[in-house]
């Protein structure tokens, strides 16, 4: 019987989470069979086996639940937002009683008229005189008998004195109860599926999946250290069987990661439910879009990031979105959008969030920092936009005018940002004031087995999580990268720009270097900011097995754990985020380089580094280089088109192409350059006939633009060449494909 429950209780807590889902779907389709099919059924097969089980509380509550949605499905009843907030109210009480039903082994004592009775009154609607009491119920949740005397006696005679005379009453012949409804049979045809979905799976305790990928991992290093030692044999006779074992190990690796994968949509399930009830309270209107909830993730991950998701969507939708009427006077749509996309790409997972609501007013939190002492004038001074709006992530601020039941009290952000770097992740955010904002985040298949980047610094090796490494530069005289000071901080000079340098020698204390040889720079990223880790040698990539700091080192905050590698050794896992806090890159390091950045140009007169291409003719264009995000070569073959219009696969997404000349010829076959900008998570491409250099030089327009998209002509690298004006094409043609601005969801 204990299993039986168990199994109860389990496929009862999915099933009313479908129902959430399910139900705020169908208030925005109600004329949707399916749905409402799918919705009776599940809250059917919950009264049946409440029934079966001996739970009658849970039973009646269910049965009330399944009156209105008969009435639904029979249309005898409109679906109105009270109808779906009494069986939503029905689903939670539910809910409150499993939990009480598991925590006891036993159904809770009590009963449920109230919330019965008022479940019967939205299915069986009164008319009655406004001064009449309204109507009394019993435990069941069905009127009392002096109410059904009562109505019997105005149906019949009109005199209710004379329903209780003593002789009266013998002849009042009271009409039967009418008979229940009997329960609702499913088509056979959705009952064998049901049973065939049924058979297809098991369940599988948590923990024995979580053994065996312990056991997977001290597989994995067993395969490396053998690995390591045959690479040290003359004898190449234990090759092809350390090959085939190697093989079969990632095999059984990949197979028991994917044991552990879920869907993110279980992570999801709740955010319409939440996203409806606060559109009630706050009286906005809000649609919820969600895309790739079949993308798979680590449980152990997908546990990690419910907490942050529901927080950023509560948070989009009480501060972001505005309410109806402010979104009509500002030219959108009465009802606000919340974008919820997840996607593969690279070993990650990427997660969107993005709303086309009033953006994050940057002077706002340049004031608020300022007030509450997190910065000075001299400091907010010196940082971008961008670095302004990063103070939403410290503890403690808030831009809410008033506490609400959803937001203002200054927790939240910076709990999101702690929760997605403690799983190795990382989070961007981009706001256009009056757009939207829009939240991009990074994080890990699993955090059992990762990729790392094996480096020495001191004579000690280390490793790095390869999922915040940017890229790998060798500074010194022999590369282009060269290594400076300035007020007392290392930074490094890296295609016309500073990045701030943390070398690791310095930080962990070790021995100064010795001797004059080149450097290596792991450029990493923790959130908005990009920094480098200077050590003394890179190795090469690894799969390497998470290890838990050993307790003498977790006040460490340089330390993620350690591991061990193929030849045996023990190395510990450096922590970027800690690194990155501890080195202070939000204050000294970022100040000195955007100082030294401003510094620099001012003395080289305001160089600036552009992308020369020929596009619709012989002479040079050219647009600044850091405004271009990559430039591709793609096969012409693989150019399609959508309604007309030019598109390329491009990352698992269509990206639209432009191009700058109107008669551009496209061609057939061969490689097509290119220009791809980015902005708010799209990606458009720019198509151009050569990429031909990148010169850097002072810039003055000497003639004004003949023809619209030009900014004029100007002299780069002792050649005529036009300005193109890139903002003209992206903001035109974002316009254009997506229905949107560049700051707004779509």
């Amino acid at each position: 019987m204990d299993d039986l429950l168990n199994e109860f209780l389990t496929e009862t807590n999915e099933s009313l989470g479908t129902l959430d889902v399910e139900l705020v779907r169908f208030e925005r389709e109600p004329s949707d069979a399916t749905i409402l099919g799918n919705i009776f059924r599940l809250m059917h097969t919950i009264k049946g086996t409440c029934g079966f089980l001996g739970l009658p509380r849970l039973e009646a509550i269910a049965h009330a639940g399944e009156n209105v949605l008969g009435k639904f499905r029979d249309g005898e009843l409109p679906v109105t937002p009270d109808a779906v907030t009494i069986i939503l109210r029905c689903i939670d009480h539910i809910r409150r009683l499993l939990a009480e039903l598991e925590a006891a082994g036993k159904e809770p004592e009590g009963h449920d008229g109230a919330l019965i009775g008022q479940i019967n009154a939205i299915a069986e609607p009164r008319k009655s005189d406004p001064a009449e009491p309204p109507p009394v119920f019993d435990d069941a949740g069905f009127p009392v008998a002096a109410e059904l005397l009562a109505e019997v006696a105005h149906a019949l005679s009109g005199s209710v004195p004379e329903l209780y005379s003593p002789a009266a009453a013998p002849e009042i012949a009271l009409p039967a109860e009418p008979p229940r409804p009997q329960p609702i049979k499913d088509p056979p045809v959705a009952e064998a599926k049901e049973s065939a979905l049924a058979a297809s799976s098991i369940r599988v305790n948590v923990d024995v999946i979580e053994n065996l990928m312990t056991l997977i991992s001290e597989l994995v290093l067993t395969r490396n250290q053998l690995m390591q030692l045959e690479r040290s044999q003359k004898s190449g006779e234990f090759k092809i069987p350390l090959q085939r074992l190697s093989h079969i190990t990632s095999e059984l690796q990949d197979g028991v990661t994917r044991m552990r994968m879920q869907p993110i949509g279980n992570a999801w399930a709740k955010l319409p439910r939440i996203v409806r009830d606060l559109c009630v309270e706050s009286g906005k209107k809000i649609e919820l879009v969600q895309r790739g909830a079949d993308t798979e993730l680590d449980r152990q991950v997908l546990e990690m990031i419910k907490d942050p998701l529901t927080h950023m969507i509560r948070n989009s939708a009480d501060h972001g979105i505005e309410s109806a009427a402010d979104r009509l006077a500002a030219g959108k749509p009465e009802t606000g959008t919340i974008a919820l996309e997840a996607y593969h790409e690279g070993g990650h997972i990427f997660i969107r969030i993005a709303d086309d609501g009033r953006g994050l007013d940057a002077e706002r939190i340049r004031r608020k920092a300022l007030a509450n002492g997190l910065a000075s004038e001299g400091e907010l001074a010196g940082m971008s936009e961008q670095q302004i709006l990063q103070f939403v992530f410290r503890a403690g601020f808030s831009t809410a005018e008033k506490v609400t039941s959803v937001s203002g009290r200054g927790v939240g952000m910076d709990v999101v940002r702690t929760n997605v770097e403690r799983i190795g992740g990382t989070i961007e955010m981009t706001s256009e004031a009056g757009h939207g904002t829009t939240f991009l985040i990074k994080i890990p298949l699993t955090l059992a087995i990762v990729s790392a980047l094996i480096v020495e610094t001191a004579g000690q090796r280390f490793a790095v999580p390869q999922i915040n490494v940017i890229e790998l530069v060798r500074a010194g005289a022999r590369s282009g990268a060269r290594i400076e000071t300035i007020k007392n901080a290392p930074v490094l000079r890296l295609r016309d720009r500073l990045l701030p340098l943390v070398p690791l020698r310095t930080l962990l204390e070790m021995a100064p270097r010795q001797g004059k040889n080149d450097e290596f720079v792991l450029v990493t990223q923790v959130g908005a900011s990009t920094f480098g880790i200077v050590v003394d040698r890179v190795f090469d990539t690894e799969e390497i097995v998470v290890k838990p700091v050993a307790p003498i080192l977790r006040g460490n905050p340089f330390y993620a754990g350690n591991t061990i590698l193929g030849d045996g050794s023990v190395i510990m896992i450096l922590d970027p985020n800690g690194i990155s806090a501890a080195a202070g890159q939000g204050k000294a390091a970022m100040a000195a380089a955007a100082a030294a950045q401003s510094a620099g140009a001012q003395r080289e007169g305001a160089r600036t580094s552009l992308l020369l291409f020929r596009a619709g003719g012989a002479s040079l264009k050219a647009v600044p280089l850091d405004s271009v995000a990559r430039i591709e070569e793609v096969d012409a073959r693989t150019i399609e088109r959508v309604g007309g219009r030019p598109v390329v696969q491009y990352r698992e997404h269509l990206m639209p192409l432009i191009a700058i000349d109107s008669d551009h010829p496209w061609k057939d076959s061969g490689k097509q350059p290119i220009l791809v900008f980015d902005k708010a998570g799209r990606a458009l491409g720019i198509v151009v006939d050569e990429v031909v250099d990148i010169a850097s030089d002072h810039v003055s327009i000497e003639l004004t633009a003949s023809r619209e998209g030009l900014l004029g002509s100007a002299i780069v690298a002792g050649r005529a060449t036009d300005l193109v004006d890139i903002e003209h094409y992206v903001e035109r043609n974002f316009s254009t494909w997506f229905g949107a601005t560049t700051g707004e969801a779509a």
